[in-house]
């Protein structure tokens, strides 16, 4: 019974500490995930500090705006979710030092009792008569045996008890640090609800001002996303004339078709390309999504709708474009105000670089993955760094989100 009842503590023992690394390593993702929220709630904060206070720039002023309080809540959902962990931590961590407060105690019970034990016969003479009174060797020889095996396990569980006192002062300790970071944590999740609030209340009052002249700013958004159309129009263009190229000079009769003729090594690469999805890097060296890929109300004025044929990627002043992948540069467009959109094609699929002046590469070029393509053109107005990206295969779009990296 009493074999049964020390198996059965062993496994809850082993299953507890199996159950407390799992986690802790799942307390560590998440750690890190608010470590890097961190970070970006930082980084999109000083992108966003300097925006110039003008009446034409209040949509943007806005969307700076609703871009920090997203990144604060998603600060605040990782600090919620951490601290959710670690008190399951604190919990799992209190079981085993309860358990091992119980193993000690035992332990020492144990311990006292054999000592006491051997101390009622600890007498050289007790000892000599307990061999001498064997009734042949081979029962003298057990005795003396089991006399050594005796020394030996009571020193073993002197040791035992050293390293669990020493252990369950580690776990005492650990646990205190976990309940200071929690409190840490929990701080920090109080500040960032006081600063959401704050930001909040700000965004009702430029949504306000807004408001007055909705009309006014439905035609800013019409207006910008007709130039969009425009210059998505002259993309497609020049995508499907290299596709009719690539068809006449293989040969194809289906003049119609919106596919690309692949070479062998033209359909190595698409391959490569294909195999590098989710895992292309940024075409910018640090930067945020400010507009998602597709059709979606506009992030301030709802009653309007903007199509976005690929993602904006807002960035620093002075930041590069860079190729995502290595490939061909397939045309450059000269866009308004002499800006330019950059097309590199990778086998059947292209990637497209928007908003840039002072390119670096050519029709024709051969380009490297992270090769730099040119600089972003920044908004005199808005005092904004925005680089258009669209990805596509042969002439219909596709969301980037599935291609780059932790988009």
């Amino acid at each position: 019974m009493q074999f049964k009842l020390k198996y059965i503590l062993f496994i809850f023992s082993l299953l507890l500490s199996v159950h407390v690394s799992a986690q802790k390593t799942k307390r560590q993702v998440l750690e890190a995930r608010r470590v890097q929220n961190q970070k970006d709630q930082i980084y999109i904060n000083a992108l966003l500090s300097n925006t110039k206070r003008k009446e034409q720039n209040l949509l943007g002023d806005l969307s700076d705006l609703k871009d920090k309080i997203k990144t604060r809540q998603n600060l605040i959902t990782a600090i919620t979710n951490e601290t959710k962990e670690l008190g399951n931590e604190i919990y799992l961590n209190q079981l085993e030092i309860n358990q091992n407060k119980r193993d000690l105690k035992a332990l020492k019970k144990d311990y006292a009792d054999m000592i006491f034990q051997s101390y009622k016969s600890k007498s050289q003479n007790n000892r000599i008569m307990f061999l001498l009174s064997s009734e042949n060797f081979y029962q003298g020889y057990k005795r003396f045996q089991y006399m050594k095996q005796y020394t030996s396990f009571r020193k073993k569980q002197g040791e035992e008890i050293q390293l669990k006192t020493v252990k369950l002062q580690e776990l005492t300790d650990t646990l205190s640090a976990k309940k200071e970071l929690k409190q840490t944590l929990l701080s920090e999740e109080k500040k960032e609800k006081s600063a959401v609030e704050k930001e909040k209340k700000q965004q009702e009052n430029l949504l306000t001002q807004v408001k007055k002249k909705e009309n006014k700013y439905k035609k800013q958004i019409r207006k910008f996303q007709k130039e969009e159309a425009r210059i998505d129009a002259l993309i497609d263009k020049a995508i499907r004339n290299a596709i009719a190229a690539s068809n006449k000079k293989s040969g194809k009769k289906t003049s119609k078709s919106a596919v690309f003729t692949l070479t062998a090594e033209a359909k190595v690469l698409a391959s490569k390309f294909i195999s590098n999805k989710g895992k292309l890097p940024w075409p910018v060296e640090k930067g945020y999504v400010s507009t998602y890929y597709g059709k979606q109300p506009h992030p301030i004025v709802k009653t309007a709708t903007i199509q976005s044929n690929g993602v904006r990627i807002t960035t620093n002043k002075g930041s590069k474009a860079r190729a995502v992948f290595e490939g061909t540069v397939l045309a450059v467009q000269v866009m308004t105000g002499n800006r330019k959109a950059v097309l590199i094609q990778h086998g059947n699929y292209i990637t497209v670089y928007k908003n840039l002046e002072n390119i670096v590469v050519n029709t024709g070029d051969k380009i490297k993955t992270k090769q730099l393509i040119g600089t972003i053109f920044t908004d005199k107005i808005t005092d904004k760094t925005i680089l258009g990206f669209v990805l596509s295969k042969n002439a219909t779009t596709e969301n980037p989100k599935s291609w780059i990296y932790k988009m």
